[in-house]
């Protein structure tokens, strides 16, 4: 197995009395897409600032591996971040200079030469699909070409591994999945990616393998699909509608499902084998029903619960 560009080994973090990253672990491989899941206050982007330098952790080793050198984040940050490219969940794009200007001073911060940067530009426009826009201020862009716009920024260094914070949170679906076309393109170039995401729709179409956090802690890892098949029955029955709810107390119903739960006014029934369910709903034909797969989101709230957290 190739060495890993990315080395995490029990990383701790304490605010206070909290304990907001509690000995975690994990590496990512050349040419890996690595998912970071979890509620609000999981510890995610605590994590992202602890592998950037910006916050220090209080226990652990973070350990970058570069062209066959070993660096240790704090000690080599410079050196790890000039490697680096970063996406956070807030754009930073300057809205006094156009979109080229964006990308050239940004470069210089890497102390590239202006005309490296000055040749990469036309490339990385065309990469973010922003060409017709390179004369245009950032107030002038949507969301999601501020995004692409930032994500292009961020390969001003052509780096090997990028750190990605909520890339497409705010973004409409079609600006979603160009931003993944992007992303799936960097994938194939072999570049390395670490991503948190509240998407799992995005984390499954994207995420070679997935870490999930809860209070800090990893509480699963894996592929998508290995954990979906550990963690979960594969077939799920959704009700809803008027009267719904009365069924999750149903003792023939329950007899054929694994587990139920509910959400709002929905019923979820998880089973090996739906037929029989759904066989047995025909009494209820006022109902809607939705028969499925087992999905991430599923896993998502098995392993950290439905009950909503607030920011903070």
């Amino acid at each position: 197995m190739p060495e890993s560009l990315l080395d995490v080994r029990a990383l701790c973090k304490r605010y206070g009395t909290a304990t907001v990253v509690d000995g975690l672990s994990f590496s990512i491989a050349p040419g890996e897409c690595l998912g970071i899941i979890g509620p609000n206050g999981a510890g995610k982007t605590t994590t992202i600032r602890a592998l950037l330098g910006l916050t220090t952790p209080d226990e652990g080793q973070i350990h970058y591996h570069f062209g066959g050198t070993r660096l240790a984040m704090p000690q080599d940050a410079l050196a790890i971040k000039a490697r680096l490219g970063v996406v956070s969940q807030f754009d930073t794009l300057d809205p006094d200079f156009d979109l080229s200007e964006n990308l050239l001073v940004y470069g210089r911060y890497f102390g590239l030469r202006g005309s490296v940067v000055r040749a990469r530009v036309p490339q990385l426009l065309e990469f973010a699909a922003l060409s017709h826009k390179a004369h245009a201020r950032p107030g002038e862009l949507s969301g999601g070409m501020k995004r692409r716009l930032s994500l292009a920024r961020a390969l001003v260094n052509d780096p090997e591994l990028l750190l990605l914070d909520e890339p497409t949170t705010g973004l409409d679906p079609q600006a979603r999945h160009l931003m993944w076309e992007r992303l799936q393109l960097l994938l194939q170039q072999r570049k390395s990616i670490l991503l948190t995401t509240h998407f799992m729709d995005e984390a499954e179409r994207l995420c070679h393998r997935l870490l999930v956090l809860d209070h800090g802690r990893k509480i699963a890892e894996g592929t998508p699909r290995a954990l979906i098949e550990q963690h979960l029955e594969p077939e799920v029955v959704e009700v809803y509608g008027n009267g719904a709810l009365a069924l999750a107390a149903d003792e023939g119903l329950q007899r054929l499902a694994a587990r139920v739960e509910t959400s709002g006014e929905t019923v979820f029934f998880y089973t090996a084998d739906a037929h029989p369910l759904l066989a047995a709903l025909d009494a209820w034909p006022g109902l809607r029903t939705l028969h499925r797969p087992a999905n991430l989101e599923d896993l998502f709230l098995k392993l950290t619960g439905r009950q909503i957290r607030e920011e903070g």
